[in-house]
């Protein structure tokens, strides 16, 4: 059944030649092919400003967020891809995470300040791709994942996201071509399945 696909492609450099964007043009690819709707986010293409109140916080955000976010509201699947940098997500994607949950749009704020807030995106499922120069399993069991579970417990969990997947792609420096061939063929399986 054709499903409305949102990604969020997170490199923070609109440079083609990344890893990240080859990722999710191949996911894209796979679900353009079998039908299912997609809109894209290219985080690396917006000027993004950072939080510095919680008056901001609590007022929508400015343009491009405000229309871009809608995408995701949209969405039944939001698939997201970011290189992992300094052990988090860049920068400019939090940013774009922060601007687009002001206002209540993932979490809305309970009807006292004792009430739990409203899960915003129940009924969305998602995908993470995360990459990275050090070996996948040195970032899984050494380091804990701790990005990726930040997003997957923190922005994705408590906004009512569910199921969720992730990939992780280590040692990207050292991958060959028929090896990125792979994944980016792995990519566009997982794009068709909007897994």
């Amino acid at each position: 059944m054709p499903r409305k696909i949102c990604i969020i492609d997170g490199h923070p450099d609109p440079d083609p030649n990344h890893l990240i964007h080859a990722l999710s043009d191949a996911y894209e690819a796979g679900a353009r092919e079998e039908g299912h709707a997609v809109s894209r986010i290219n985080v690396g293409e917006m000027d993004l400003q950072f939080l510095t109140s919680q008056a901001e916080f609590d007022a929508p955000p400015p343009e491009p967020v405000l229309s871009e976010r809608e995408k995701i509201a949209d969405a039944d699947h939001v698939f997201i891809a970011f290189p992992l940098w300094l052990g988090g997500m860049p920068a400019r994607l939090k940013a774009f995470f922060e601007q687009s949950a002001r206002a209540g749009f993932f979490l809305k704020p309970g009807e006292s300040d004792h009430a739990w807030p409203e899960k915003m995106m129940k009924g969305k499922s998602a995908r993470i791709v995360v990459t990275m120069g050090m070996p996948d399993l040195i970032y899984r069991f050494g380091m804990d994942a701790g990005a990726l579970k930040a997003l997957e417990r923190g922005v994705l969990g408590l906004s009512g996201f569910g199921p969720m997947h992730h990939t992780i792609i280590g040692s990207v420096g050292a991958l060959t071509s028929s090896k990125i061939e792979s994944w980016l063929t792995f990519m566009k399986e997982i794009g068709g399945e909007a897994a």
